[in-house]
């Protein structure tokens, strides 16, 4: 796999079904390196496999396909070009699915999400971001430069990737299929997400923080209201970091995911599955294990149907598909193995999972008993050529298990090595088909990657395990794992070994180059964590985060803080980072390269324009193939 190959992946999102369970429509979606953007098109499936795949829509960004349940329309979000400029915010579109052409229904000026059905098929509800009056081009005559000032109250007022939150709170809405203007069912200075409507049709439910606290504190809780918006209530109230609501079938109870005790910390907690009756008349009672079972990350969810409700859960770095009874009680295991579930509809008995693995991207499965019959070809086999993961399993010092993978190249060796550790550190590497780990092993590099303790998957316990000495513990069991690597292969090069990674990897990478610095020839930090004092005021996430993480004291934090011991780096770094980073701000990565800079440390920084944090995943197709081009340049320079 090469650096431009990433255009040949195509990636399905969550599908969605027909009432009988016949028909699957999913988007399948991958980047347009000419265009510098990416596209999207629904599919329809056949789920008995009788015909391949068709293309059903041409518009270049569609998304969210839903189903309605009267089997006559598709609902989606398209983002329309203007002209040759770049597609707009994402409206809410019909498609007759009998033929005939999709009409647009909405107009947001900061695009609409979530889209679901009412009962009946007559009206959809949707979420969509509401402006201040002026703001984000509400008013032509007013530039982005040129509006007013925000006055910031709340420690929670932005989030990477999006921004400000304060001046255009995220609002349920409802609109009737044979048109009309949307009603605006929630208001108030609160977000209010995953909207479900009841079996009969006669609620709706979402997620809120509408406590007096909210914004200075973690707390979300469930709430139900008619889809006018009155009779509005909590079924929680308090005790919950929550989401994703789901009405079960008989209507009589709200299932939804959280973290339980927010006020006591969500970090490297795991989201489990939780029930609430709508009556009220009962607290709400967890379903799954809080020690074991863990909602996936990003794309994880939940979806009701009359056996029980589905669930994506973390394990060993497969993301499984569990079915929870509505009692609660140990889960059906419906998708394991070498996998990752991405995606995930049911109806009239039919299950349909998005699916990727180490060689494929994605593609739509059907679940037949405890197999899987796969459905689509959207990544034709051998098209992108990839090297296999090979299982890996480590002790650390004090015997605790490490797991991990192994990619080698091609050919006899012996071969450089790269540690590539992941971010979170509450997070996973595992069974999917990963664009970096395969690039690097096509251009010669052996790869080890693997889950320390800090990661997801593996139980609670061995995710809080770092809480409070990441550097350390993290660095431990990293090293344990290469140790292994280069032990069992002595095709793997001991003497050129680089370190890298991103976010809390490249938190890893500088501690490693500092602490443990004889052990690599050269580094690559990226869009990293190095300074903890500064990350806890200018991160989004900074002010609940690290004092969870790293602890309160600044003592504490100040030794747990890469930049530190900067002083004791000596290695070649190479520091990557987006301007527009919110998650991890672009000073972590200015302090450290001054620091190495004015040591006569060997360092070079490369700043991304106009990128999150996210930008080697979701970035400009033409950054992330910059991104590639800049690494191989380096790794090749110095191993």
């Amino acid at each position: 796999m090469k650096p431009s190959d990433i255009s040949a992946l195509r990636a399905p999102g969550r599908p969605t079904l027909s009432p009988d369970g016949r028909f699957a429509a999913v988007a399948v979606r991958y980047p347009d390196l000419d265009a510098d953007e990416y596209v999207s098109y629904l599919w329809l499936v056949p789920t008995d496999g009788s015909a391949p795949a068709r293309q059903l829509t041409y518009g270049g960004r569609d998304t969210e396909p839903v189903w309605s349940p009267d089997g006559r329309w598709l609902a989606y979000l398209r983002a329309e070009r203007d002209q040759a400029g770049p597609a707009g915010k994402p409206q809410l579109w019909l498609l007759p699915v009998d033929g005939g052409e999709p009409r647009r229904v909405t107009e947001h000026p900061l695009g609409v999400s979530g889209p679901v059905w009412s009962p009946d098929s007559t009206r959809l509800a949707y979420s969509a971001r509401v402006p201040e009056p002026g703001r984000y081009g509400t008013d032509e005559q007013v530039s982005p430069a040129a509006e007013p000032p925000r006055r910031i109250t709340t420690l929670r007022y932005r989030m990477d990737d999006l921004g400000f939150l304060t001046d255009r709170r995220n609002h349920v809405f409802v609109v009737e299929v044979t048109g009309g203007p949307p009603v605006q069912v929630t208001d108030g200075d609160a977000d209010h997400t995953g909207a479900d409507w009841s079996p009969t049709g006669e609620l709706l439910t979402f997620a809120a923080a509408r406590h007096e606290t909210a914004g200075d504190d973690l707390r979300s809780d469930i709430w139900v209201c008619r889809p006018d918006g009155t009779e509005l209530r909590g079924l929680t109230d308090g005790g919950f970091a929550a989401g994703s609501p789901r009405f079960g079938p008989d209507g009589e109870s709200v299932y939804f995911t959280a973290v339980p005790e927010p006020e006591r910390s969500v970090v490297s907690r795991h989201v489990g599955l939780w029930a609430v009756p709508v009556a009220g008349d009962q607290a709400p009672r967890q379903l799954s294990d809080q020690e074991w079972h863990n909602l996936a990350r990003p794309a994880g969810m939940i979806t009701t149907t009359p056996e029980g409700v589905l669930f994506t859960e973390e394990h060993r770095g497969a993301i499984r598909l569990l079915r929870f009874g509505f009692q609660g009680g140990e889960p059906a295991v419906l998708v394991d193995g070498e996998r990752q579930v991405i995606g995930v509809a049911h109806a009239a008995g039919t299950t349909v999972v998005s699916v990727t693995e180490p060689a494929n991207p994605g593609e739509l499965a059907v679940v037949q008993g405890g197999a899987l019959k796969t459905l689509t070809a959207f990544n034709e086999d051998g098209a992108v050529p990839v090297r296999p993961m090979v299982e890996l399993n480590a002790a650390a010092p004090d015997g605790y298990p490490v797991h991990g993978w192994v990619l080698r190249p091609d050919g006899a060796g012996p071969h450089p090595v790269l540690l590539l550790i992941h971010g979170g550190p509450f997070f996973q590497y595992g069974w999917q088909l990963f664009d970096e780990a395969q690039v690097y092993a096509n251009a010669g590099y052996a790869v080890v990657m693997g889950n320390p303790r800090g990661s997801a998957g593996y139980g609670e316990a061995h995710g809080q395990a770092v809480l409070g000495n990441v550097g350390e513990v993290s660095a431990t069991d990293l090293l344990a794992l290469l140790d292994a690597a280069l032990a069992e292969d002595d095709s793997l090069d001991p003497g050129r070994v680089g370190v890298m990674g991103g976010s809390h990897g490249g938190f890893m990478t500088t501690w490693l180059a500092a602490r443990h610095g004889d052990r690599f020839r050269a580094a690559i930090s990226e869009r990293a964590v190095n300074a903890i004092d500064s990350f806890t005021g200018s991160s989004d996430i900074g002010w609940f985060f690290a004092d969870s993480l790293y602890g309160p004291e600044l003592a504490q934090q100040q030794a747990q803080s890469p930049l530190t011991y900067a002083d004791q780096i000596d290695l070649p770094m190479l520091i990557i980072h987006s301007e527009q980073d919110w998650r991890c701000p672009i000073e972590q990565a200015q302090r450290l390269y001054v620091a190495l800079k004015r040591r006569g440390v060997p360092v070079e920084m490369l700043l991304f324009p106009g990128e999150g944090h996210e930008m080697s995943r979701t970035g400009r197709p033409k950054h992330r193939l910059a991104r590639f081009e800049a690494i191989l340049d380096w790794w090749g320079r110095h191993l």
